[in-house]
């Protein structure tokens, strides 16, 4: 019975001092959470009902936004419930799940983005263009694949991991990312490969990609008239430090698989929120604050007395 037990749940051992300060974790993290859900949920909200911001931009960034609440969704309840719990547990085949679901949005994100860089591109460098280039058609396909092609790539580790035989049953982490690995008695070369070709295809080939568009529209813009290098000013820049921010977190979080020891329990922690906090609301701050009409539109419904 205890193997059976032992096989089918594992110990999220990433929580610090739980027992101590199990309410104050609580009260933070179901703030933030709420935090993340109106924020991101208001933009959205503004996008879908007013016409002039039924654009490809703003329904790309409305994507990005709900991708961020749907992201936050996997991670926050279980959070929350094991911040009132006795014991951190969580089976393992939800372990997987949560592990899959993370990994395919955190690969939607930069598809997504990758689909917001073309779409400034052909806005700047092509504008006469760009009502053919960029239909409905056109963006649906874009959404379609930012969110299809992760799940999809993500679901076969997902899948093989699964099947292996587990030597460890501690994950030093407070939710399922590629920690899971370490669960593992062996992790076989063929699956390293295949994660390897995952992350160039969801997340290094997306970021080449924007970096090589918005070196474009930086020397065409360079050419350009001042009211241009304005327009990309404005539409490119909040786009690049999403990318960066989003970037940073990623690049932590694969590369801490590999230094866990050299990190202390506590600074872990820490950085593991960093992920889930952070990039879910530094979303609809700078999209609201920094795009021009979702901002017009916020201090209208915010603070409509003042609006003349």
């Amino acid at each position: 019975m205890d193997d059976e037990f032992n096989v089918t749940f594992v110990t999220l051992g990433g929580h610090v001092d739980v027992d101590k300060y199990r309410y104050i974790y609580f009260i933070i993290i179901f703030m933030v959470y709420i935090l993340i859900i109106c924020s991101n949920s208001t933009i959205v909200y503004l996008i879908w009902i007013h016409q002039n911001l039924h654009e490809p931009m703003y329904i790309f960034i409305a994507a990005l936004l709900l991708n961020s609440v749907l992201f936050s969704t996997v991670i926050y309840p279980k959070l929350l419930i094991d911040f009132l719990s006795e014991k951190q547990i969580i089976s393992y085949s939800t372990c997987l799940f949560q592990f899959h679901i993370f990994y395919s949005l955190g690969g939607s994100e930069f598809l997504l983005l990758a689909a917001m860089a073309y779409d400034r591109y052909v806005s700047i460098c092509k504008p006469l263009q760009y009502p053919t280039i960029m239909r409905k058609t056109t963006v649906s396909i874009f959404l379609i694949l930012a969110w299809l092609l992760p799940a999809s790539q993500v679901a076969v580790p997902a899948g093989l991991s699964a099947n292996k035989k587990l030597c460890s049953f501690t994950l030093k982490a407070v939710f399922c990312n590629n920690t899971v690995y370490k669960l593992q008695c062996v992790v076989s070369s063929e699956q390293i490969i295949y994660d390897m070709v995952i992350l160039l295809n969801i997340a290094l080939l997306p970021v080449l990609f924007i970096l090589f568009t918005y070196t474009r529209i930086l020397i065409i813009s360079y050419r350009s008239s001042r009211e241009v290098r304005k327009k990309a000013a404005q539409s490119c820049l909040p786009h690049l430090l999403v990318l960066i921010n989003f970037s940073c977190l990623c690049a932590y979080d694969v590369i801490t698989v590999q230094l866990e020891s050299d990190f202390p329990k506590t600074v872990r922690l820490i950085m593991m929120l960093q992920i889930v906090m952070y990039h879910p609301l530094f979303n609809p701050i700078m999209y609201g604050l920094k795009m021009k009409e979702i901002s017009k539109h916020l201090k209208r419904l915010f603070f409509p007395a003042k609006i003349i």
